[in-house]
């Protein structure tokens, strides 16, 4: 029980907060590049305590523990930032894969030329999808995007022109980088252009949370009717977030179809979308690095464990209820604030 109160009372974001705030720029950078040359090296360190015992290690670095943590980011600019609750987002994720799909194996385009084109479509759906939608709130707009999703692959599930249930086959994988080569067989490749993609998503996130638009995303979250009055545009933003939010899932899309070389209607069951809720959920909803934790735990747990068979769910699954029952807010939750002054934001 001791420990147990330990693990409730422990408040890892305010120490690393405050840890933060205290370093000098010099301090902050060194850290910073250590983190993220040590995560570049992750690839190597599959020797021992991080081996997963079945799946191939390499493997699941990039999907699903890479590719989960880029969505759960984009997911959390909706959920997390704005309040909104997306049950569908696994949709934009398709879109990108049967864009990479489409486009690969019917053109001479390759991965990096269709990421473009396949970010702008998941992005116009999400807008098209937002504008009718976000007009709705709370369990309403819940249920408007799991059905969007479940449209989204039941479409694909019935359109023989895009393979139907028999999905895509011989999808191309990205050309050469350089001296860096794509090889199912290893692959580091994939797993530093997933990190470059998630560096790039932290930096949007953080760069957009301090300007107009995160302010924006702050006061409909504490109170979008409050907002509105003060005269923010809430349809506009909320807008930004989803299509920001799809984008992101669009291009994970792209780079999974050609990673995975084959998709189907089934890889993009409402089950992923609920996971990579309960991604930002566990990890702590509006908080960049909660949710990199959470989705890095959910993603790589049922991998690590699975030598234990259908057990692995029961396991995961009491670690999970365990865990939102000390931890509610999530392992690290946003800074709550006393009050949120959205005049800024206004006009």
């Amino acid at each position: 029980m001791k420990f147990l109160s330990v693990f409730k009372d422990l408040n890892l974001r305010d120490k690393g907060a405050e840890f933060w705030e205290n370093s000098s720029p010099t301090k902050r950078k060194v850290i910073a590049t250590s983190l993220v040359g040590l995560a570049a090296l992750l690839p190597f360190m599959g020797v021992g305590i991080l081996d997963t015992p079945v799946s191939d290690y390499g493997a699941v670095l990039v999907y699903p523990v890479g590719m989960f943590i880029l969505m759960a980011l984009g997911l959390n600019i909706v959920v997390g930032k704005s309040g909104l609750l997306d049950l569908g987002y696994v949709a934009f994720f398709a879109i990108g894969a049967y864009t990479m799909a489409i486009l690969g194996t019917h053109t001479s385009l390759n991965t990096w030329e269709i990421m473009p084109i396949g970010i702008a479509l998941a992005m116009l759906a999400g807008f098209i999808l937002g504008l009718p939608a976000l007009r709705l709130r709370g369990d309403y707009l819940a249920i408007v995007t799991l059905g969007f999703g479940e449209i989204v692959r039941i479409s694909a599930l019935n359109t023989k022109a895009i393979g139907g249930p028999n999905g895509i086959a011989n999808i191309p994988v990205p050309p050469s980088i350089g001296p860096i080569k794509f090889n199912l067989n290893d692959q580091k490749a994939y797993f530093w252009v997933v990190l470059i993609m998630i560096l790039l998503t932290i930096w949007m996130i953080r760069r957009l949370s301090v300007r107009r638009a995160g302010r924006a995303w702050e006061a409909i979250r504490q109170d979008e009717d409050v907002a509105e009055l003060m005269g923010v545009n809430t349809l506009r933003y909320k807008l930004w977030s989803f299509s920001l939010g799809a984008a992101i899932g669009g291009a994970a899309g792209v780079l999974y179809g050609s990673k995975t070389l084959f998709i189907a209607p089934e890889m993009f069951t409402l089950n992923v979308s609920i996971l990579i809720l309960a991604c930002v959920v566990f990890g702590g909803m509006g908080n960049i690095w909660g949710v990199m934790v959470g989705a890095a735990i959910l993603a790589y747990l049922p991998e690590r464990i699975r030598f234990i068979s259908d057990a692995r769910l029961f396991v995961f699954g009491l670690a999970l209820v365990i865990t939102m029952n000390f931890r509610p807010d999530g392992i690290l939750p946003r800074k709550k604030r006393e009050k949120v002054i959205v005049k800024k934001v206004s006009n």
